[in-house]
């Protein structure tokens, strides 16, 4: 995996349990990237190497620095270390930005009204999509909907209400708190979930909805709620952009799945690894400490690719596998073996 340093110049809280990393951009080389793509992390902790993709929060052309935003994940061994021992100064090894849930305006210039759904940290590329249209192509409106448990979790709220102020007309938000306090007395907030209906039945009063593109992240109920009432009122399925953070996993998909050894080749080695019931040939090749590539884990990066020598494999939680796989290559994120003969050759 192509990999190079960056230097940390801040690290800014957000909330008690969130922090931006401000990256310093290399001085000759600018690292290129689009709104809403992620930049991926690398780290060695305890003599293991993590690797982890984390959104964009700054936008091209708007920010200065490149910055990432990372929530503490209860467990989690990297969010817990960026934020505990992470200070301005240190080195990062990144990979270069990926990711293809971004605005593109030479797509999609018609649309004119741009919806931003969101709940917690599914803020972090919003966030970025929305600096970036406000900023670099005025004549579009921005809706921003936000859901979070109080004031207290709103990730970016002092920027939000910034951007407000500096976009009056182009940017209006909708907060939905599910435990509103006092100081979430204000117009804008509105108790309980996201509820996609009382936010289209005001865009229904501003646009004609066909002139609207939807930008989706959050928990799996989140992005199906929407998806689900935007289809049904003809919103156009190339106008909804979804960003998931984690693959969904049916349960009743494993039912073919045991535990068996799989051969995984590497740098010419052979390494037999035991994927147990429930993992993917990713996660058993990580914890017999392959160091493998690998970003998303969710099917979109491909970093993770590997040539099916032999055997079976099942993808799970992949509707569809990228068309730029071949025939005869797998993800090893969401790749299962199904037979004992099952032996993969990755990519270096």
């Amino acid at each position: 995996m192509l990999s190079f340093t960056l230097q940390v110049v801040e690290i800014r809280p957000e909330t008690p349990d969130t922090v931006t990393i401000c990256l310093k951009q290399p001085g000759l080389k600018k690292i290129k990237y689009l709104p809403g793509q992620y930049l991926t992390l690398i780290f060695r902790i305890n003599g293991r190497k993590y690797i982890r993709p984390y959104s964009f929060s700054s936008a091209p052309g708007v920010d200065a620095h490149l910055e990432v935003t990372v929530k503490r994940v209860p467990g989690g061994i990297v969010s817990n270390h960026i934020i505990d021992f992470v200070k301005a100064g240190d080195q990062l090894e990144v990979a270069p930005p990926l990711g293809d849930f971004v605005f593109d305006a030479t797509k999609i210039d018609s649309k004119k009204h741009i919806i931003l759904w969101g709940a917690g940290s599914g803020i972090t590329p919003l966030i970025s999509i929305a600096k970036y249209i406000l900023y670099q192509h005025t004549g579009h409106k921005v809706r921003l909907v936000y859901g979070n448990r109080s004031a207290e979790t709103v990730i970016f709220k002092d920027r939000i209400t910034e951007l407000e102020q500096l976009f009056p007309e182009d940017l209006k938000t909708w907060h939905f708190h599910t435990q509103p306090q006092i100081a979430d007395n204000n117009p804008a907030v509105i108790e309980g979930r996201i509820s996609p209906d009382k936010v289209l039945s005001v865009l229904k009063e501003e646009t004609d909805l066909q002139n609207t593109l939807h930008f989706i992240c959050g928990p799996t109920g989140l992005k199906e709620s929407v998806k689900q009432k935007l289809q049904q009122l003809s919103v156009s399925s190339e106008a909804i952009y979804t960003e998931d953070f984690e693959i969904v996993k049916n349960p009743a998909d494993f039912e073919d799945i045991v535990t068996r050894f799989v051969e995984v080749i590497k740098e010419g080695q052979t390494h037999k690894v035991e994927v147990t019931k429930g993992k993917s040939m990713l996660e058993a090749g990580l914890d017999a400490l392959l160091e493998l590539d690998y970003s998303c884990q969710t099917g979109s990066c491909t970093l993770c690719k590997a040539k099916v020598l032999s055997g079976g494999i099942k993808n799970i939680g992949l509707d569809v596998l990228p068309d730029s796989l071949n025939p005869d290559e797998c993800l090893l994120c969401c790749g299962y073996p199904l037979t004992d003969d099952v032996q993969v050759s990755v990519y270096y």
